[in-house]
């Protein structure tokens, strides 16, 4: 009986589903991801160049322009729209990840600021972050004990 409810429920859902054209959306993520990245690089490339930074400072700098540009465009609704032709090569670069952070806020803003944008803000990208910090000092501790075997 239930193998029946289960075959009638996935006729169903591959008949609602749209159909996607997989060449299609990879070329898309493709050349907007490859898009961001080029941006980033010319972004660095100027920093470099224009004002002499190098190392660790080059990067951060570099890395919070991108999650300007990217909080930026999602606060003007523009990031959405990149994201819905794109897929999942807007969710990639740094970028996709100031959007996971804005997005949510965004949306309940209305609700006022400690309740709705500051609570909101980390919907998403909270877990991300909580399990890479996790992961990270559980890496930091595994390379710590090697070392002092070494």
């Amino acid at each position: 009986m239930q193998k029946e409810y289960n075959a009638k429920y996935l006729e169903y859902v591959s008949k609602i589903s749209p159909k996607t054209n997989e060449k299609r959306s990879l070329l898309r993520a493709f050349l907007v991801g490859g898009t961001i990245c080029l941006i980033g690089q010319f972004i660095r490339f100027f920093l470099e160049f224009t004002f002499g930074l190098y190392g660790d400072v080059l990067s951060a700098t570099t890395s919070i322009i991108l999650i300007f540009i990217g909080s930026f465009l999602t606060g003007i609704g523009v990031y959405d729209r990149i994201g819905k032709f794109a897929g999942g090569g807007s969710i990639v670069p740094i970028t996709g990840f100031a959007n996971s952070v804005v997005s949510p806020a965004m949306e309940f803003k209305t609700e006022g600021y400690i309740y709705g944008l500051a609570a909101k803000m980390f919907v998403i990208a909270g877990p991300i972050l909580v399990f890479g910090i996790i992961g990270s000092v559980g890496v930091g501790v595994i390379y710590y004990i090697v070392g002092l075997f070494l």
